[in-house]
Order: C-alpha cells, then structure tokens, then sequence
C-alpha cells in the first residue's frame, strides 16, 4: 500500500510538471481572484453593519434628546398656570407655548419634533421675560423652584442635542466619504438631519431673580 501512495504522488508531481505555465498561472489567477471578491464582500457587509449600528446609536441618543423634553413638558403646564395667576392679560405667550406643545404631540418625525420644540424654547423665553415684570412671581417659592428645575432640564437639553448631532456627523461623514459612500448607495443609506436651533435660541433660557 505505501508503494502505490508513493506512486499516486510521484504520478501527481508528474501531472502537475507537464501542466503548461499559462494553465498554472490561471488556476492561481482565479484563486486569487477568489480571495479578492471574498475580501471586498466581507468589507462589504462590515460596512454595512456600521450603518446598521450608527443608525441605532441615532435613534438611542434621540430617545434621550426626547426623554428631556418630555421633562420639559411635564413642568410646562405648572409654570404656565404658576404665571397666569399674576400674569393673566398675556394670552398670546400663553396660546403660543400651548400651540407649540400640541404641535410636538402630533410631530412623527425627529425634524417635525425638532421644529416643534424650538418654537416652544421661543415661548418660554417669553414667558421668563413676562414672569421678571411681576415682583410677586419672583417671591413665589413654588415659581422659583419650578425655573430652577426648568433651567437644569434645558442644560440637560443642549448635552442631549449635542450629543446627538455628534452622532449624526460621524454616519454622515461614513455615507458621504469613500469608499463607505458605494455600500451606502447600494443599499440605499441616507444622511440623518441634524438638530439645528435658530441662533436667537442657542442659548437657554435664564431663570433670573
């Protein structure tokens, strides 16, 4: 039996020696070939699982922006009543911050959402303004402790926003460099809007008393 294998062997060195040069380098052409499509599949599918995970990271992180403004929302209604008791005759401020939370309720969207909440940053930046020409408010101890908290949602609010358009800069910029921009176009990833707030409401709100 050892005398055949040694055989079998010899017979296949022969068979391999009298192969052409040409069919030899073809037969190591498609093997590499092989290894190249291989490689640039498997690129493929890491590049799209970024994506994949990028987008998640987005959608956590708005989670987030939203958890703060639902806290904003739940101290709206007490700081507007807190305010209307002093302050009655300002109904359009009032119709205004009430308009802008409805319209928050019926946004689907992050950019609809976005814009909703600007509007009311707006609203409450006037109604802050409102609340200072009433000494009686500003001896309110429930008032006070209402912006206080309001003033620390906000800052917790610009983090959060931060936060989030940090992410959305590193997915955009893997959608729109190369060579992550050819996976992103075959599999149809697009950029995510960033949340941006108009310049007069960059900062927020000051609870001043």
């Amino acid at each position: 039996m050892d005398n055949q294998d040694q055989n079998q062997n010899q017979n296949h060195d022969t068979i391999y020696k009298s192969m052409p040069q040409e069919q030899k380098r073809s037969g190591k052409g498609k093997w590499i070939a092989l290894i190249i499509v291989v490689l640039i599949i498997g690129w493929g599918i890491m590049s799209y699982n970024s994506f994949v995970r990028g987008g998640e990271q987005i959608k956590g992180q708005w989670a987030q922006v939203e958890n703060q403004y639902q806290r904003r929302f739940d101290l709206i209604p007490n700081i507007v009543n807190t305010v209307k008791g002093a302050a009655a005759q300002e109904q359009t401020v009032f119709l205004g911050i009430a308009n802008a939370r409805t319209k928050y309720a019926g946004a689907t969207t992050p950019d609809q959402k976005a814009e909703a909440a600007t509007e009311l940053e707006s609203g409450l930046g006037r109604l802050l303004v409102i609340a200072e020409n009433y000494p009686s408010l500003q001896s309110s101890q429930s008032f006070r402790d209402l912006t206080t908290e309001l003033e620390g949602t906000e800052n917790r609010i610009s983090v959060e926003r931060m936060k989030y358009n940090d992410l959305v800069r590193a997915f955009d910029t893997n959608v729109k460099t190369f060579p992550t921009s050819i996976v992103a176009k075959i599999f149809g990833v697009t950029e995510h809007e960033y949340f941006n707030v108009p310049a007069e409401n960059q900062t927020a709100p000051k609870v001043q008393f």
